[in-house]
């Protein structure tokens, strides 16, 4: 554990991606034969490690894994068009187009991005989680994530303004019908229709806010804002919810653990558990925030804790393989108790993807800030030895 704790965030996001690559072949990450997010995730935490460090072994590892699903035609095998899911993965499609101009990337970039065009919508334009009947009407806080960053990529890559609209419109949607007023907190979902069994009649709500839905969101737009032109203006909205946001998550942030909870405003019952994910996406979504200027430097301190809290719980077995604890699987929409009674894994790739993305996030923050405040320094040296000439 003293090992664990003296390590930095690039040394313990290396560590992770190791113990990864070698427990799986690129062309074997679960679910197997899936193109899906459950990969996608966790090879979006390995490219960020890869445009941090420069080593070129995880690059090719992602574009292996890519080239398992990409067809030589640039059809997408493997990918459920039913499922917003399994749209998540393409995002990793563009690095390897630039650094390979091969076509078959943009084609399939196209195809997956094209089906989002024929989506079923709410009444308000709002996406469907699934094209199935079972949850019609539906929108979940992990869309945004699963779909925004292919829209707001397309619509960089190729000026494509429809796309920063639809983006923009679900996190909008999302913000507006699924925040509480009392806590700042979103719900993880709502039913257009009021039909569902776990929605409110009145508002057609789910009842309890999921950490890692949350996550996903603060994540999701922090990155979205990334690709939006500095004129368009969507992209003030978007950082206003960010602001607004962070403030409502760090008042339910742990402050023993410096974790959050499965069921983020209900950390005093006994039953509730702190959850990994939820964790490592709150604190890559904080620093992302703070690294670009969207939120006030006090919330520094809340990034800090976050990772020193994500460190404290990491393990090392007896290989040298680095272990993330209390990951919740995969999750739909039910009570308290259904949240609570989720199954929890170690290594499960939602946290080991959330948590690389925290890492690498927060590394860029603190790089970013050392290299302010060097700056800071260094004027004041010139104006100090100007002032004594």
């Amino acid at each position: 554990m003293n090992k664990l704790c003296e390590m930095s965030e690039m040394e313990l996001a290396e560590l992770m991606c190791t113990t990864m690559m070698k427990k799986f072949r690129a062309n074997e990450i679960p679910p197997i034969g899936r193109f899906h997010y459950h990969m996608g995730v966790f090879l979006s935490g390995v490219e960020q490690t890869f445009l941090n460090t420069g080593k070129r072994e995880y690059a090719d590892y992602i574009k292996k894994a890519m080239d398992s699903f990409v067809t030589d035609e640039g059809e997408v095998i493997g990918s459920n068009p039913a499922k917003l899911d399994d749209k998540q993965p393409a995002i990793l499609l563009f690095r390897i187009l630039d650094e390979t101009g091969e076509e078959k990337y943009e084609k399939a970039i196209k195809f997956l991005k094209h089906g989002l065009d024929s989506w079923p919508l709410t009444k308000d334009g709002g996406f469907w989680h699934m094209n199935q009947d079972d949850v019609r009407e539906q929108m979940w806080l992990d869309s945004i994530y699963m779909a925004g960053e292919l829209l707001a990529r397309f619509g960089a890559r190729y000026n494509d303004i429809e796309c920063f609209d639809a983006v923009c419109r679900q996190a909008r949607l999302m913000w507006n019908n699924m925040r509480d007023k009392k806590t700042g907190l979103l719900y993880h979902a709502w039913d257009t229709s009021r039909e569902a069994p776990w929605a409110d009649k009145e508002n057609g709500l789910s009842a309890e806010f999921w950490g890692r839905a949350a996550g996903w969101y603060i994540t999701a737009l922090t990155t979205i804002i990334e690709y939006l032109p500095d004129d368009y203006t969507g992209r003030k909205e978007l950082i206003g919810y960010v602001r607004e946001y962070v403030d409502a998550v760090v008042r339910v942030q742990d402050e023993k653990t410096g974790l959050w909870y499965q069921v983020l405003d209900k950390g005093d019952r006994a039953d509730n558990w702190i959850e990994t994910s939820c964790s490592a996406l709150f604190l890559c979504g904080i620093t992302k925030a703070l690294k670009a200027g969207y939120i006030d430097d006090k919330y520094e301190k809340n990034a800090d804790m976050a990772f020193n809290g994500l460190k404290s719980v990491l393990k090392l077995n007896d290989d040298g393989d680095l272990i993330c604890p209390s990951v919740c699987i995969g999750t739909g929409i039910g009570s308290y108790s259904y949240y609570i009674e989720r199954p929890v894994s170690d290594n499960d790739l939602h946290g080991v993807g959330a948590f690389l993305l925290g890492l690498n996030a927060y590394h860029q923050f603190k790089k970013n800030r050392l290299k302010t405040i060097a700056q800071k320094e260094r004027k004041h040296e010139r104006i100090f030895a100007a002032s004594n000439q």
